[in-house]
Protein backbone atom coordinates (compact mmCIF):
# COMPACT_ATOMS: atom_id res chain seq x y z
CA UNK A 1 0.00 0.00 0.00
CA UNK A 2 1.12 3.56 -0.71
CA UNK A 3 -0.13 6.91 0.60
CA UNK A 4 -1.81 7.40 -2.78
CA UNK A 5 -4.19 4.56 -1.88
CA UNK A 6 -5.50 6.49 1.14
CA UNK A 7 -7.47 9.12 -0.80
CA UNK A 8 -5.24 11.96 0.32
CA UNK A 9 -5.38 15.37 -1.37
CA UNK A 10 -2.59 16.39 -3.72
CA UNK A 11 -0.98 19.02 -1.43
CA UNK A 12 -0.42 16.37 1.25
CA UNK A 13 0.86 13.78 -1.23
CA UNK A 14 3.36 16.34 -2.55
CA UNK A 15 4.51 17.15 0.98
CA UNK A 16 4.95 13.44 1.78
CA UNK A 17 6.94 12.99 -1.40
CA UNK A 18 9.19 15.89 -0.41
CA UNK A 19 9.74 14.20 2.97
CA UNK A 20 10.60 10.96 1.18
CA UNK A 21 7.61 9.00 2.52
CA UNK A 22 5.80 6.64 0.15
CA UNK A 23 4.48 3.78 2.28
CA UNK A 24 2.35 4.28 5.41
CA UNK A 25 3.15 2.46 8.63
CA UNK A 26 0.51 0.01 9.93
CA UNK A 27 -1.05 2.55 12.28
CA UNK A 28 -1.17 5.16 9.52
CA UNK A 29 -2.80 2.70 7.11
CA UNK A 30 -5.45 1.87 9.73
CA UNK A 31 -6.07 5.28 11.31
CA UNK A 32 -6.01 7.68 8.36
CA UNK A 33 -9.11 6.30 6.56
CA UNK A 34 -11.05 6.12 9.84
CA UNK A 35 -10.20 9.71 10.77
CA UNK A 36 -11.06 10.92 7.27
CA UNK A 37 -14.45 9.26 7.81
CA UNK A 38 -14.91 11.43 10.92
CA UNK A 39 -14.59 8.57 13.41
CA UNK A 40 -13.34 9.03 16.96
CA UNK A 41 -10.19 6.96 17.53
CA UNK A 42 -8.89 4.99 20.51
CA UNK A 43 -5.30 4.28 19.53
CA UNK A 44 -3.01 1.97 21.47
CA UNK A 45 0.41 2.58 19.98
CA UNK A 46 3.87 3.16 21.32
CA UNK A 47 6.38 5.75 20.23
CA UNK A 48 8.13 4.99 16.95
CA UNK A 49 5.06 3.56 15.18
CA UNK A 50 4.34 6.73 13.19
CA UNK A 51 1.26 7.75 15.14
CA UNK A 52 1.92 11.50 14.85
CA UNK A 53 1.52 11.33 11.08
CA UNK A 54 -1.45 9.00 11.60
CA UNK A 55 -3.44 11.86 13.10
CA UNK A 56 -1.68 14.94 11.64
CA UNK A 57 -2.19 13.98 7.97
CA UNK A 58 -5.96 13.40 8.09
CA UNK A 59 -6.55 16.40 10.37
CA UNK A 60 -4.77 18.65 7.87
CA UNK A 61 -6.89 17.24 5.05
CA UNK A 62 -10.18 17.65 6.91
CA UNK A 63 -9.29 21.19 7.93
CA UNK A 64 -8.51 22.12 4.33
CA UNK A 65 -11.83 20.62 3.21
CA UNK A 66 -13.74 22.38 6.00
CA UNK A 67 -12.06 25.75 5.47
CA UNK A 68 -15.18 27.31 3.93
CA UNK A 69 -17.09 26.48 7.09
CA UNK A 70 -14.92 28.89 9.13
CA UNK A 71 -14.96 32.29 7.39
CA UNK A 72 -13.44 35.44 8.87
CA UNK A 73 -10.50 35.57 11.29
CA UNK A 74 -8.69 32.27 11.83
CA UNK A 75 -9.99 30.43 14.87
CA UNK A 76 -8.32 27.49 16.59
CA UNK A 77 -10.06 24.49 15.01
CA UNK A 78 -7.66 21.75 16.06
CA UNK A 79 -6.09 21.17 19.49
CA UNK A 80 -3.36 18.62 20.12
CA UNK A 81 -2.58 18.13 23.81
CA UNK A 82 0.72 16.46 24.67
CA UNK A 83 2.61 16.10 27.98
CA UNK A 84 6.04 17.60 27.25
CA UNK A 85 7.74 20.40 25.40
CA UNK A 86 9.84 17.92 23.41
CA UNK A 87 6.80 16.07 22.10
CA UNK A 88 4.94 19.30 21.40
CA UNK A 89 7.82 20.58 19.28
CA UNK A 90 8.03 17.31 17.34
CA UNK A 91 4.29 17.30 16.65
CA UNK A 92 4.39 20.95 15.57
CA UNK A 93 7.18 20.15 13.12
CA UNK A 94 5.13 17.27 11.71
CA UNK A 95 2.14 19.53 11.05
CA UNK A 96 4.39 22.05 9.34
CA UNK A 97 6.02 19.38 7.18
CA UNK A 98 2.84 17.59 6.10
CA UNK A 99 0.87 20.81 5.67
CA UNK A 100 3.55 22.81 3.90
CA UNK A 101 1.49 22.93 0.67
CA UNK A 102 -1.56 24.32 2.47
CA UNK A 103 -1.98 27.75 4.03
CA UNK A 104 -2.91 26.46 7.48
CA UNK A 105 -1.19 28.15 10.42
CA UNK A 106 0.21 26.26 13.41
CA UNK A 107 1.55 27.23 16.82
CA UNK A 108 3.23 25.27 19.60
CA UNK A 109 2.88 26.56 23.15
CA UNK A 110 4.55 25.27 26.32
CA UNK A 111 5.78 26.52 29.66
CA UNK A 112 9.27 27.42 30.79
CA UNK A 113 9.61 30.27 28.27
CA UNK A 114 8.10 33.72 27.85
CA UNK A 115 4.47 33.68 26.76
CA UNK A 116 4.80 36.89 24.71
CA UNK A 117 5.47 35.28 21.31
CA UNK A 118 2.83 32.64 21.95
CA UNK A 119 0.19 35.22 22.86
CA UNK A 120 1.04 37.29 19.77
CA UNK A 121 0.59 34.28 17.47
CA UNK A 122 -2.73 33.44 19.12
CA UNK A 123 -3.90 37.02 18.65
CA UNK A 124 -3.03 36.96 14.94
CA UNK A 125 -5.04 33.79 14.45
CA UNK A 126 -4.02 30.12 14.00
CA UNK A 127 -5.71 26.94 12.80
CA UNK A 128 -3.84 24.27 14.77
CA UNK A 129 -2.65 24.58 18.37
CA UNK A 130 -0.19 22.09 19.84
CA UNK A 131 0.08 22.58 23.59
CA UNK A 132 1.19 21.22 26.94
CA UNK A 133 -1.57 21.26 29.58
CA UNK A 134 -0.04 23.70 32.08
CA UNK A 135 0.71 26.55 29.68
CA UNK A 136 -2.56 26.08 27.81
CA UNK A 137 -4.60 26.25 31.00
CA UNK A 138 -2.63 29.33 32.08
CA UNK A 139 -3.35 31.15 28.80
CA UNK A 140 -6.98 30.07 28.93
CA UNK A 141 -7.31 31.58 32.39
CA UNK A 142 -5.81 34.80 31.02
CA UNK A 143 -8.44 34.77 28.24
CA UNK A 144 -5.81 34.49 25.48
CA UNK A 145 -7.15 31.14 24.23
CA UNK A 146 -10.69 30.41 23.05
CA UNK A 147 -11.57 26.77 22.42
CA UNK A 148 -15.18 27.31 21.33
CA UNK A 149 -14.45 26.47 17.68
CA UNK A 150 -12.49 23.24 18.17
CA UNK A 151 -13.46 20.60 15.62
CA UNK A 152 -10.59 18.17 16.18
CA UNK A 153 -9.11 17.24 19.57
CA UNK A 154 -6.11 14.93 20.03
CA UNK A 155 -4.94 13.68 23.41
CA UNK A 156 -1.49 12.19 22.83
CA UNK A 157 0.53 10.04 25.27
CA UNK A 158 -2.44 9.81 27.64
CA UNK A 159 -0.76 7.36 30.01
CA UNK A 160 2.18 9.69 30.33
CA UNK A 161 -0.22 12.53 31.18
CA UNK A 162 -1.37 10.35 34.06
CA UNK A 163 2.19 9.61 35.19
CA UNK A 164 3.12 13.28 35.18
CA UNK A 165 0.06 14.35 37.17
CA UNK A 166 -1.61 16.28 34.33
CA UNK A 167 -4.95 14.46 34.33
CA UNK A 168 -6.77 17.15 36.36
CA UNK A 169 -5.51 19.86 33.99
CA UNK A 170 -6.56 17.76 31.02
CA UNK A 171 -10.07 17.35 32.42
CA UNK A 172 -10.37 21.12 32.96
CA UNK A 173 -9.37 21.74 29.34
CA UNK A 174 -11.75 19.09 27.97
CA UNK A 175 -14.60 20.71 29.89
CA UNK A 176 -14.11 23.84 27.75
CA UNK A 177 -14.29 22.01 24.42
CA UNK A 178 -17.42 21.88 22.24
CA UNK A 179 -19.44 18.72 22.80
CA UNK A 180 -19.66 18.22 19.04
CA UNK A 181 -16.12 17.45 17.91
CA UNK A 182 -13.95 14.62 16.60
CA UNK A 183 -11.65 13.24 19.30
CA UNK A 184 -8.53 11.11 18.88
CA UNK A 185 -7.04 9.43 21.94
CA UNK A 186 -3.59 7.80 21.90
CA UNK A 187 -1.84 5.90 24.67
CA UNK A 188 0.98 3.36 24.72
CA UNK A 189 -0.60 1.49 27.64
CA UNK A 190 -4.18 1.23 28.84
CA UNK A 191 -4.32 1.13 32.66
CA UNK A 192 -7.82 1.41 34.21
CA UNK A 193 -7.57 5.16 34.78
CA UNK A 194 -6.77 5.73 31.10
CA UNK A 195 -9.60 3.49 29.93
CA UNK A 196 -11.99 5.50 32.12
CA UNK A 197 -10.64 8.80 30.78
CA UNK A 198 -10.98 7.64 27.17
CA UNK A 199 -14.60 6.65 27.76
CA UNK A 200 -15.37 10.18 28.96
CA UNK A 201 -13.79 11.76 25.86
CA UNK A 202 -14.70 9.50 22.93
CA UNK A 203 -18.00 8.70 21.20
CA UNK A 204 -18.32 5.24 19.63
CA UNK A 205 -14.59 5.12 18.87
CA UNK A 206 -12.85 2.85 16.40
CA UNK A 207 -9.97 1.06 18.08
CA UNK A 208 -6.57 1.05 16.40
CA UNK A 209 -3.85 -1.10 17.92
CA UNK A 210 -0.47 -1.86 16.40
CA UNK A 211 2.91 -3.17 17.46
CA UNK A 212 1.94 -5.07 20.61
CA UNK A 213 3.97 -3.87 23.54
CA UNK A 214 5.38 -7.35 24.07
CA UNK A 215 7.25 -7.27 20.77
CA UNK A 216 10.82 -5.99 20.92
CA UNK A 217 12.86 -5.27 17.84
CA UNK A 218 14.64 -8.38 16.59
CA UNK A 219 17.70 -6.32 15.81
CA UNK A 220 18.14 -5.30 19.47
CA UNK A 221 20.74 -7.47 21.18
CA UNK A 222 19.60 -7.81 24.80
CA UNK A 223 21.84 -8.91 27.69
CA UNK A 224 21.63 -8.75 31.48
CA UNK A 225 24.26 -8.49 34.22
CA UNK A 226 23.53 -9.74 37.73
CA UNK A 227 25.15 -7.23 40.06
CA UNK A 228 24.73 -5.99 43.63
CA UNK A 229 22.98 -2.65 43.84
CA UNK A 230 25.98 -0.93 45.43
CA UNK A 231 28.23 -2.05 42.56
CA UNK A 232 26.02 -0.87 39.70
CA UNK A 233 27.82 2.47 39.37
CA UNK A 234 31.19 0.72 39.15
CA UNK A 235 29.87 -1.70 36.53
CA UNK A 236 28.40 1.16 34.48
CA UNK A 237 31.70 3.05 34.54
CA UNK A 238 33.52 -0.14 33.57
CA UNK A 239 31.22 -0.78 30.58
CA UNK A 240 31.58 2.83 29.40
CA UNK A 241 35.36 2.38 29.17
CA UNK A 242 34.53 0.86 25.80
CA UNK A 243 35.11 3.83 23.48
CA UNK A 244 33.03 2.22 20.75
CA UNK A 245 29.98 3.22 22.82
CA UNK A 246 29.71 6.75 21.45
CA UNK A 247 26.38 7.48 23.12
CA UNK A 248 24.28 5.66 25.69
CA UNK A 249 20.83 6.31 27.10
CA UNK A 250 20.76 5.14 30.73
CA UNK A 251 17.50 4.54 32.60
CA UNK A 252 16.76 4.83 36.29
CA UNK A 253 13.44 4.43 38.12
CA UNK A 254 13.59 7.75 40.00
CA UNK A 255 14.51 11.38 39.33
CA UNK A 256 16.93 11.40 42.27
CA UNK A 257 18.57 8.25 40.92
CA UNK A 258 19.02 9.85 37.49
CA UNK A 259 20.75 12.88 39.02
CA UNK A 260 23.01 10.68 41.14
CA UNK A 261 24.08 8.44 38.25
CA UNK A 262 24.85 11.43 36.01
CA UNK A 263 26.87 13.07 38.78
CA UNK A 264 28.86 9.88 39.45
CA UNK A 265 29.67 9.47 35.76
CA UNK A 266 30.93 13.04 35.51
CA UNK A 267 33.23 12.31 38.47
CA UNK A 268 34.90 9.49 36.51
CA UNK A 269 35.28 11.61 33.39
CA UNK A 270 32.17 10.59 31.40
CA UNK A 271 30.21 13.58 30.06
CA UNK A 272 26.68 13.02 31.31
CA UNK A 273 23.43 14.87 31.92
CA UNK A 274 20.14 13.86 33.53
CA UNK A 275 16.68 14.49 32.14
CA UNK A 276 13.48 14.12 34.17
CA UNK A 277 10.28 15.83 35.19
CA UNK A 278 11.83 18.04 37.87
CA UNK A 279 14.15 19.69 35.35
CA UNK A 280 13.03 22.93 33.74
CA UNK A 281 11.92 22.77 30.12
CA UNK A 282 15.04 24.66 29.06
CA UNK A 283 17.34 22.33 31.01
CA UNK A 284 15.70 19.26 29.48
CA UNK A 285 15.88 20.64 25.95
CA UNK A 286 19.51 21.63 26.49
CA UNK A 287 20.41 18.14 27.73
CA UNK A 288 18.63 16.52 24.78
CA UNK A 289 20.29 18.83 22.25
CA UNK A 290 23.74 18.15 23.73
CA UNK A 291 23.11 14.41 23.55
CA UNK A 292 21.92 14.55 19.94
CA UNK A 293 24.95 16.68 19.03
CA UNK A 294 27.26 14.15 20.77
CA UNK A 295 28.52 16.83 23.15
CA UNK A 296 27.20 14.69 25.98
CA UNK A 297 28.04 11.00 25.81
CA UNK A 298 25.47 9.70 28.30
CA UNK A 299 21.90 10.86 28.89
CA UNK A 300 20.40 9.52 32.13
CA UNK A 301 16.61 9.51 32.09
CA UNK A 302 13.47 8.36 33.81
CA UNK A 303 10.71 6.61 31.86
CA UNK A 304 8.48 9.67 31.81
CA UNK A 305 11.20 11.96 30.49
CA UNK A 306 12.44 9.63 27.78
CA UNK A 307 9.31 8.37 26.08
CA UNK A 308 8.80 10.13 22.77
CA UNK A 309 12.46 11.10 22.41
CA UNK A 310 13.64 9.99 18.98
CA UNK A 311 17.43 9.90 18.70
CA UNK A 312 19.06 8.83 15.46
CA UNK A 313 21.82 6.24 15.52
CA UNK A 314 21.53 5.48 19.24
CA UNK A 315 23.33 2.17 19.68
CA UNK A 316 23.11 1.51 23.43
CA UNK A 317 20.36 1.60 26.04
CA UNK A 318 21.40 0.66 29.57
CA UNK A 319 18.82 -0.20 32.22
CA UNK A 320 20.73 0.85 35.34
CA UNK A 321 17.60 -0.15 37.23
CA UNK A 322 15.05 -2.55 35.77
CA UNK A 323 11.53 -1.12 35.60
CA UNK A 324 8.88 -2.60 37.85
CA UNK A 325 6.39 -2.40 34.95
CA UNK A 326 7.51 -4.82 32.21
CA UNK A 327 5.97 -2.75 29.39
CA UNK A 328 8.31 0.10 30.36
CA UNK A 329 11.26 -2.14 29.50
CA UNK A 330 10.00 -2.48 25.93
CA UNK A 331 9.55 1.29 25.64
CA UNK A 332 13.06 1.86 27.01
CA UNK A 333 14.95 -0.47 24.70
CA UNK A 334 12.84 0.76 21.78
CA UNK A 335 14.95 3.93 21.83
CA UNK A 336 17.63 1.94 19.98
CA UNK A 337 17.49 -0.35 16.96
CA UNK A 338 15.38 2.13 14.98
CA UNK A 339 14.94 2.46 11.25
CA UNK A 340 16.54 -0.91 10.57
CA UNK A 341 19.66 -0.16 12.62
CA UNK A 342 21.03 -2.60 15.18
CA UNK A 343 21.09 -1.81 18.86
CA UNK A 344 22.26 -3.15 22.20
CA UNK A 345 20.15 -3.17 25.37
CA UNK A 346 22.01 -3.87 28.62
CA UNK A 347 20.23 -4.56 31.90
CA UNK A 348 21.58 -4.47 35.45
CA UNK A 349 19.68 -6.77 37.81
CA UNK A 350 20.22 -6.82 41.57
CA UNK A 351 18.74 -9.31 44.03
CA UNK A 352 15.54 -7.30 44.54
CA UNK A 353 14.96 -6.93 40.80
CA UNK A 354 14.90 -10.61 39.89
CA UNK A 355 11.11 -10.64 39.99
CA UNK A 356 11.04 -7.67 37.58
CA UNK A 357 13.32 -9.56 35.18
CA UNK A 358 11.09 -12.59 35.35
CA UNK A 359 8.06 -10.47 34.43
CA UNK A 360 9.95 -8.81 31.56
CA UNK A 361 11.00 -12.15 30.10
CA UNK A 362 7.46 -13.42 30.37
CA UNK A 363 6.17 -10.37 28.49
CA UNK A 364 8.70 -10.51 25.64
CA UNK A 365 8.48 -14.27 25.42
CA UNK A 366 12.18 -15.08 25.68
CA UNK A 367 15.08 -15.42 28.06
CA UNK A 368 17.58 -12.56 28.07
CA UNK A 369 21.17 -13.89 27.88
CA UNK A 370 23.21 -13.44 31.06
CA UNK A 371 26.75 -12.01 31.03
CA UNK A 372 28.38 -13.98 33.82
CA UNK A 373 32.01 -12.90 33.42
CA UNK A 374 32.36 -9.39 34.85
CA UNK A 375 34.18 -7.79 37.82
CA UNK A 376 31.12 -7.28 40.04
CA UNK A 377 29.06 -10.48 40.17
CA UNK A 378 25.98 -10.62 42.35
CA UNK A 379 26.85 -12.22 45.68
CA UNK A 380 25.11 -15.53 46.46
CA UNK A 381 23.56 -15.56 42.98
CA UNK A 382 22.48 -18.96 41.68
CA UNK A 383 22.23 -19.23 37.90
CA UNK A 384 19.13 -21.18 36.89
CA UNK A 385 20.18 -24.28 35.01
CA UNK A 386 18.51 -27.61 34.20
CA UNK A 387 18.21 -29.75 37.29
CA UNK A 388 21.02 -32.34 37.51
CA UNK A 389 20.21 -36.01 37.51
CA UNK A 390 19.62 -37.12 41.13
CA UNK A 391 22.62 -38.89 42.63
CA UNK A 392 23.05 -40.87 45.78
CA UNK A 393 24.85 -38.68 48.35
CA UNK A 394 28.46 -39.65 48.86
CA UNK A 395 29.12 -41.41 52.11
CA UNK A 396 30.49 -39.03 54.72
CA UNK A 397 29.75 -37.35 57.96
CA UNK A 398 26.23 -36.43 59.01
CA UNK A 399 27.27 -32.79 58.81
CA UNK A 400 28.15 -33.10 55.09
CA UNK A 401 24.80 -34.75 54.35
CA UNK A 402 22.96 -31.97 56.20
CA UNK A 403 24.86 -29.31 54.26
CA UNK A 404 23.98 -30.99 50.98
CA UNK A 405 20.27 -31.02 51.90
CA UNK A 406 20.39 -27.35 52.83
CA UNK A 407 22.11 -26.47 49.54
CA UNK A 408 19.54 -28.41 47.53
CA UNK A 409 16.67 -26.74 49.35
CA UNK A 410 18.15 -23.28 48.73
CA UNK A 411 18.60 -24.00 45.04
CA UNK A 412 15.00 -25.16 44.68
CA UNK A 413 13.73 -22.09 46.49
CA UNK A 414 15.73 -19.68 44.37
CA UNK A 415 15.23 -21.50 41.08
CA UNK A 416 12.85 -19.79 38.69
CA UNK A 417 12.93 -16.44 40.54
CA UNK A 418 14.40 -14.72 37.51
Amino acid sequence: MSFENLNLIEPILQALKTEGYTTPTPIQAQAIPLILNRKDILGCAQTGTGKTAAFAIPIIQLMVQDRNLAPGKRQIRSLILTPTRELAIQIGESFENYGRKTNLKYKVIFGGVSQHGQVEALHNGIDVLVATPGRLLDLMNQKFVNLNNIQFFVLDEADRMLDMGFVHDVKKIIAKLPVKRQSLFFSATMPPEIVKLSASILTNPAKVEVTPVSSTADKINQVVYFVDRDNKRKLLADILKDKSIERALVFTRTKHGADRVAKDLVKVGVESQAIHGNKSQNARQNALNNFKAKITRVLVATDIAARGIDIDELTHVINFELPNVPESYVHRIGRTGRAGASGIAIGFCDAEEKAYLKDIQKLIGKQIPVIEEHPYPLMNHVVEKPAPRPQRPARGTAEREAMQKTSNHRGQRQGGRW
